[in-house]
């Protein structure tokens, strides 16, 4: 066994046993520089001062030179490692690491360090934990409330699946906006997302328009993993009748030969269609493009999705 497939191997055990699936070129549209700027490198060590993740790294995000030399990055709780394993995710598997007590003050020190206007928040899945992780986001997003109070506050939750009064804890905290990623159509669950359900992550983002109508919801979809596009439609028709505002979709990437394979290299002139499909579906905002990512250009999109609620309420009061 080669060094590079028992790193593999330890970092992915759940896909150690299966058989390599080929890595296809990146088309021209979708290829990215190799991060290099003096931004990136000063958020990185101050990311690892205060032993703080980001989904940035730990999923190869194709955008962490562009968000990095913005200092935006993206905070990863609960630890490193996820005690899920679906197909298309580069976050270690295995047994999940302590929580840290002081990363909820210390993401709050990071997001006044890097003077953001507006922070995503995200987590590995804790399954193993009674509460799936729920207090721990809520004293994440409370320490930030009040150490940077003008900060907007945007959330990426697991699904908290059996995990009995999880979401209302972190509704109760009151962030701004609430993510929750279907990931790809049902059809797909069974092989890329196998440990969850598709109509379980549909009712939690129901659940928390009904606790709170105030508070922005929003999920993602990666296309080219062999959906075809009237299972997009029927995705987004099921996330408006969940009264989702804001619905991203981007291109699936493979991270290594263990993961699932690209089917197929979705166009922009495609990416456009979906996103003239979902207008038109009355989602608040969509975001299509290749490089589409949960966070990618969160805050300039925050301001969009707030602009648009107000638009639509004032036409609603005409």
């Amino acid at each position: 066994m080669s060094v590079a497939d028992q790193t593999e191997k330890l970092r992915h055990p759940e896909k150690a046993h299966k058989p390599d699936n080929v890595v296809r070129r990146k088309p021209e549209w979708i290829r990215v520089k190799a991060p290099t700027s003096p931004e990136y490198a000063e958020t990185r060590q101050l990311m690892r001062g205060l032993k703080l993740n980001t989904v940035c790294e730990e999923a190869a995000c194709p955008n962490i030179g562009e968000c990095w030399k913005h200092k935006h990055a993206t905070f990863m709780i609960l630890g490193s490692i996820c005690t899920r394993g679906c197909a298309f995710c580069n976050v270690e598997t295995g047994r999940p690491d302590k929580l840290d007590p002081h990363e909820p003050e210390n993401v709050a020190e990071a997001v006044g360090n890097l003077r953001l206007s507006h922070v995503v928040i995200t987590s590995v899945d804790r399954d193993d934990l009674e509460d799936g992780g729920a207090e721990h986001f809520a004293r994440t997003i409370r320490a930030v409330r009040e150490a940077s109070p003008t900060t907007t506050i945007e959330i990426l939750t697991p699904d908290f699946q059996k995990k009995k009064g999880a979401v209302e804890v972190v509704v109760a905290a009151k962030p701004d906006v609430f993510n929750h990623n279907l990931e790809t159509v049902p059809r797909l669950y069974p092989t890329i997302r196998p440990g969850a359900r598709y109509f379980a992550s549909l009712q939690l983002l129901a659940r928390v328009k009904e606790l709170d109508p105030t508070i922005f919801t929003k999920s993602g979809v990666m296309v080219g993993l062999g959906e075809t596009r009237e299972e997009i439609g029927q995705v987004m028709d099921d996330l408006r009748a969940a009264d989702v505002d804001f619905m991203t979709i981007g291109q699936y990437l493979q991270p290594t030969p263990k993961h699932a394979a690209v089917d197929r290299f979705v166009t922009p002139e495609e990416f456009a269609g979906y996103a003239t499909l979902g207008r038109g579906k009355g989602f608040l905002l969509v975001a299509s493009s290749p490089l589409t990512r949960s966070s990618y250009h969160a805050g300039d999109d925050f301001v969009k999705l707030r602009d648009a609620r107000l638009r639509k309420l004032a036409t609603a009061a005409e």
